[in-house]
């Protein structure tokens, strides 16, 4: 089996996720709880990741984030993934540096929208995830239309996002808000889905709260994951 490589700490929160959940999504598939995964975790710094787009130090960012996943090849991993969707914003770069492969959690959302037949969908997340358009590329190839927040809402799940939800905490206040905005965007815009663009959103907004499709990016990221590490035989 392929050992796995995460990237992580961006944030803390969503690292721990990605730690049970590929264990817990591991055994299921191998039908057992005596049975674990290789993993190799790096924790990074997320505020200095946040500080290098802020001031548009990109080449700077690349190197530090290449940095990391050549670590975890060192260390053993057959492939890498960043357990965070603002990263991805310079993950073509990262993974034409590195010597393994990453599995990109912006593909693997989009694959997982295209089964379901999404042509509309609402994209929240970090002000990165949101004012740039690498997430949206994949989407607009297949000319599916990727639909944001407005201004005032970016800003507004951007600030609660650093925080209060990369620190873990969960306010019912900024839940209550969060999914207004939502279900504004759905009325507003027609939607047929919701990204949870960030992967700590999934603390605040659960897919019953909503009644269209949530596309959980970590949840489909990991899936992804446990994938690649079954790929190979023993």
């Amino acid at each position: 089996m392929n050992i796995a490589g995460i990237i992580g700490g961006i944030g803390p929160e969503s690292t721990v996720d990605y730690y049970q959940t590929i264990i817990s999504k591991f055994q299921e598939r191998i039908g057992s709880k005596e049975v674990l995964p290789e993993l190799v975790i790096n924790s990074m710094n997320m505020y200095k990741i946040f500080g290098l787009i802020d001031t548009g130090k990109k080449a700077e960012l690349i190197q530090y984030i290449a940095d990391g996943v050549q670590k975890l090849a060192r260390a053993g991993a057959d492939f890498a993934a960043i357990s965070g969707n603002t990263p991805h914003l310079v993950f073509d770069q990262v993974q034409e540096m590195v010597d393994i492969p990453i599995i990109s959690i912006v593909e693997a959302t989009a694959a997982r929208s295209k089964e379901l037949g999404l042509n509309r969908i609402g994209l929240i997340g970090t002000k990165f995830t949101m004012e740039n358009d690498f997430f949206k590329k994949p989407f607009i190839s297949d000319q599916k239309e990727i639909v944001m927040p407005n201004q005032a809402e970016q800003e507004y799940i951007h600030r609660k996002i650093v925080a209060e939800l990369e620190k873990g905490y969960v306010n019912e206040d900024t839940k209550a808000r969060f999914i207004e905005i939502t279900q504004q965007m759905v009325q507003r815009d027609r939607l047929q889905g919701i990204i949870l663009g960030c992967t700590e959103l999934p603390m605040i907004i659960k897919a019953n709260d909503l009644e269209l499709p949530v596309l959980n990016t970590a949840e489909i990221h990991v899936n992804k994951i446990v994938d690649t590490i079954f790929l190979k035989e023993d």
